[in-house]
């Protein structure tokens, strides 16, 4: 045994690599082209279009945040997990048949088409860095930090480029079918491995919900937390929260290039709102398991070691591999998305443009060979993040950064025609700046509002940026928005209507209204 895994539990982990590798294997022989390698051709269904947003979603650092978060200061860390369902709702209504319809590659092609090609570079280049340096690297860090709680022998650097080959070659040479595919196994593993976890956790406690309550402080287990809370406060729940999801559900290519594969609207729109559906699931398999061990473990000083420890004393032989099988699935899934997105956006957004290439099969080569290079930078990469400190930490709340502006100007962009196309690279700027100087002046304790809120307070100085340019542009074009709603690139009421008319049981605003449903009952349960 390794650190209490026994050689079952590594069989199984093995098993689940030896899966990966057939479903690599088989997509590769069937990705040619650069829709196949980008898009998978187009043609992805509903479940593996939610299992996939589900799994790349899930990442090494959720599934030990939101255990260590629980066991910490509460389940209202789950908030970003439930709430994911309003983004979602807002996707499917409005942003997937405005996407699909303008048949784009990447989420900053819309802008080039809305706005100019500013503001699409602009965008584009944020979410490169974003996803390598931070998403990728992060990810395999944070994955090789945890293997190491599992398996101490495990050398920091042999580990993370161990996990960047292996997701870079299946990424690099089947494309997002691959990607898709892998990512629907990992998802059942994932919740197959938390639902298990979750149970024998209960099971500890007797299935009994008082006793649960009993040896949990009452704060820990509410979802809505006073304003001066330092994890989640009520107002950041209200207004930080939203539109993080948004930013994260609608506008990251790293997410939402499952949603342009979509075989038509209407897979796309179930696919989004089954994934809404799944994000109900993390309170219960991981958050809530996280709280119990309160009672259930010796008092742990670094809950970030609330999960390993859960896993290695708790849980059965086979079990263990399992869920050990579920945590290197939520590595991988969330490598391979941030790889794929990154070098769809860097070949569609910057090297086609420049060339002006139209080979399918050559463009599909430039995607292929710019994936491996983004691999050997982030593994590389990965293994500084240990000599940064704190610093590192600063850096997981960039998106309180550039999530206001753009949030600003995809919800500005599709609901108010007249914005122009100055407003919105002016917003994008600014917007940045104001963002930057909140955080800044929170680390030197002169602004006291939590990240979450300052997400609240830089959308709305983003919103009076975009407003106020396009009030003032002399250049705006009068036939502008004619234009825009003829393309189907605005808002308008048409857009809700589903794409086939037929069983309301099917229909996604049936589907919307249930998933409201969920969420309210979540509220009212946990309040």
């Amino acid at each position: 045994m390794i650190n209490n895994i026994s050689t079952f539990d590594l069989w199984v982990v093995a098993g689940y690599f030896l899966l990966v590798i057939v479903i690599g294997v088989w997509t590769a022989m069937r990705t040619e082209t650069d829709e196949d390698l980008f898009l998978g051709g187009r043609s992805l269904t509903w479940g593996f279009i939610g299992l996939s947003l589900f799994a790349s979603n899930i990442s090494s650092t959720t599934l030990i945040g939101l255990s260590g978060a629980a066991y910490g200061t509460g389940i209202a860390v789950s908030n970003y997990e439930w709430l994911a369902g309003l983004p979602l709702i807002l996707a499917a209504a409005v942003f997937v048949p405005i996407y699909l319809r303008a048949r784009i590659t990447t989420i900053p092609e819309y802008l080039e088409l809305r706005f100019d090609r500013r503001s699409r570079l602009l965008f584009s280049g944020t979410t490169i860095f974003i996803s390598i340096v931070v998403d990728t690297a992060g990810g395999l860090y944070a994955g090789a930090v945890v293997l190491k709680t599992f398996m101490p022998d495990l050398v920091l650097w042999h580990a993370t480029l161990a996990l960047a080959v292996f997701a870079g070659v299946y990424t690099a040479f089947g494309g997002l079918k691959a990607v898709v595919y892998t990512d629907a196994l990992q998802a059942v593993i994932l919740i197959t491995g938390g639902m298990l976890l979750a149970y024998i956790m209960f099971e500890r406690l007797d299935f009994s919900w008082s006793t649960v309550t009993a040896s949990i402080p009452a704060d820990r287990l509410s979802v809505i937390r006073p304003l001066d809370d330092p994890g989640l406060p009520w107002l950041g729940t209200l207004v930080g929260v939203p539109l993080l999801g948004f930013w994260y559900w609608v506008t990251n290519q790293y997410v939402t290039q499952r949603v342009l594969a979509a075989k038509n609207v209407d897979h796309a729109r179930w696919g989004v709102l089954f994934a809404g559906f799944l994000k109900l699931l993390p309170l219960f398999i991981m958050v809530l398991p996280g709280a119990m061990a309160i009672s259930l473990l010796p008092p742990v000083e670094n809950p970030d070691m609330v999960f390993s420890m859960m896993v290695t004393q708790l849980l059965p032989v086979g079990v263990v591999g399992l869920v050990m099988a579920g945590l290197i699935s939520a590595i991988m899934s969330s490598v391979d998305s941030t790889l794929n997105s990154a070098s769809t956006l860097i070949v569609k957004d910057f090297v086609q443009e420049a060339t002006h290439e139209s080979d399918a099969i050559r463009i599909a080569r430039y995607g292929r060979v710019t994936t491996l290079l983004l691999m050997a930078f982030a593994a590389f990469w990965a293994p500084m993040i240990q000599y940064f400190g704190g610093l590192w930490g600063y850096l997981q709340q960039i998106f309180a950064i550039i999530v206001p502006p753009v949030a600003t100007v995809f919800l500005l962009g599709v609901f108010v025609p007249r914005g122009t196309a100055g407003a919105a690279f002016s917003t994008l700027i600014i917007g940045f700046f104001v963002g930057l100087l909140l955080f800044l002046l929170g680390q030197v304790e002169l602004w006291p509002l939590h990240f979450s809120i300052n997400v609240g307070v830089a959308f709305l100085a983003s919103a009076a940026v975009f407003l106020t340019y396009t009030r003032l542009d002399r250049n705006a074009d009068e036939t502008l928005p004619a234009r825009l709603r003829a393309a189907e690139l605005v808002y308008q009421p048409a857009l809700l209507a589903p794409e086939r008319r037929g069983n309301w049981l099917v229909d996604y605003r049936t589907l919307s209204a249930l998933l409201v449903l969920g969420m309210s009952a979540v509220l009212i349960g946990f309040w």
